[in-house]
């Protein structure tokens, strides 16, 4: 393992962040436009990961995406709905727009304090129930105590019982607290399988950042480079008016070129951020979800 994050440059790759996206950010105000805000939309990965979820609240859901496309004619519906495991049989059933993603958290969600066997059971259960992607979290406490090959081992037992299905494996940037560790755990995940990397479960603060997410671009544009291999990105975490959405979009615009623009490699994890987006679209008060 160490021999595999050494084939990557670390130092030079996790100096001058906050400058560095500053100097994006300089320029973001220009992709501040109705056609990049419709973009952004189609980017959402819809999540509920609430407590005190219900099978009612998740049909609501999936009936008010699949009726999306007929209210909102010129806006492409989000890419994913993502839910609890056991609400997404619910989600299944309900869900008529075959083009959005069921997505479900697994493997011990959110803090990942549990055993390999039930994270793989708990994820292979997800999937027959109908989910198409899972979001997992890195063992941290395991990655904190540089015991990395453990951390890679679970993710890739994990991808290879979920097979073609995708895994966005989340790193919890906010713990991992340095760019070098963002950096190292990003190469770990993709090396280990990962479709995608994502900043946060959203349950822990500080969640997604615009730096967190320069350093995780540039180690998947690293990792392209390396294997000819294209992993998505995935912030997630308080990303709620267009103005954030748009600045993700910017870091990534800059950092990944317009390949990544799309739902296939590029997705935000919000619940606020789709209403907020649809009125600044529509330019009225949107409270459609």
């Amino acid at each position: 393992m160490k021999n595999l994050i050494n084939n990557y440059d670390i130092p030079e790759r996790t100096q001058n962040i906050e400058q560095k996206v500053n100097n994006i950010l300089k320029n973001s105000e220009s992709l501040y436009n109705i056609d990049n805000l419709k973009k952004v939309f189609n980017l959402i990965d819809l999540t509920t990961l609430n407590a005190d979820d219900t099978f009612t609240k998740a049909e609501t859901m999936a009936k008010k995406v699949s009726n999306f496309t007929a209210t909102f004619k010129n806006i492409s519906n989000v890419a994913a709905i993502c839910v609890y495991p056991s609400l997404v049989p619910v989600i299944r059933k309900k869900l008529t727009d075959k083009n959005v993603k069921i997505a479900s958290v697994t493997a011990g969600f959110p803090a990942s304090q549990t055993f390999i066997a039930i994270k793989i059971a708990e994820s292979q259960m997800a999937i027959d129930k109908g989910a198409d992607e899972i979001d997992i979290v890195i063992s941290l406490g395991t990655f904190l105590e540089k015991d990395y090959e453990t951390v890679f081992k679970e993710i890739s037992l994990i991808k290879q019982i979920v097979g073609e299905n995708h895994v966005k494996v989340i790193l919890e940037t906010g713990v991992l607290k340095t760019p070098e560790n963002i950096r190292i755990a990003s190469i770990i995940a993709m090396e280990a399988g990962a479709d995608f990397i994502k900043t946060s479960t959203g349950k822990l603060s500080p969640a997604a950042s615009l730096e967190a997410v320069y350093v995780m671009t540039e180690a998947i544009k690293d990792f392209y480079n390396k294997t000819g291999k294209k992993i998505g990105i995935k912030p997630a975490g308080g990303i709620s008016t267009p103005k954030d959405a748009i600045n993700y979009f910017a870091v990534v615009k800059n950092n990944l070129g317009n390949d990544w623009l799309n739902n296939k490699l590029f997705r935000i994890g919000a619940s606020r951020l789709a209403n907020n987006l649809l009125t600044s679209i529509e330019q009225k008060e949107i409270k459609y979800f």
